[in-house]
């Protein structure tokens, strides 16, 4: 879809804004997908290590799991802004469509009924 606007729209630029961020969120993905894999493969290592009864090593790697799992959590806090941001630019020329806070938002909401 956003391949035919860039070759059918005068707006060039702004399509490819819009490309060059979806590109971008598709390394954040596949960043977050790698270190949520490594969390795993850690965890089931640390596993590991606790049946030999190597506690040591199994705080070691337990550790490095967790932090793992960190930069995974973040990455996906990171796309799911930069993906609610694209969708409500994309749909910033509607009427209607502004950006409240989620107390207005509520606010309005409950008012209404």
């Amino acid at each position: 879809m956003l391949h035919d606007k860039y070759h059918q729209q005068e707006q060039r630029h702004i399509i490819f804004g819009q490309i060059k961020n979806l590109k971008y969120r598709i390394k954040l993905i596949q960043n977050m997908q790698t270190y949520g894999v490594a969390t795993l493969l850690l965890s089931i290592v640390c596993m590991f290590f606790i049946f030999i009864d190597y506690q040591a090593i199994a705080k070691i790697v337990f550790g490095i799991s967790l932090a793992t799992f960190s930069i995974s959590i973040f990455l996906s806090l990171i796309e799911i802004r930069l993906s609610t941001k694209a969708i409500e630019l994309e749909l910033s020329d509607m009427e209607g469509l502004e950006d409240p806070s989620v107390m207005e938002y509520l606010r309005k909401k409950f008012d209404r009924e």
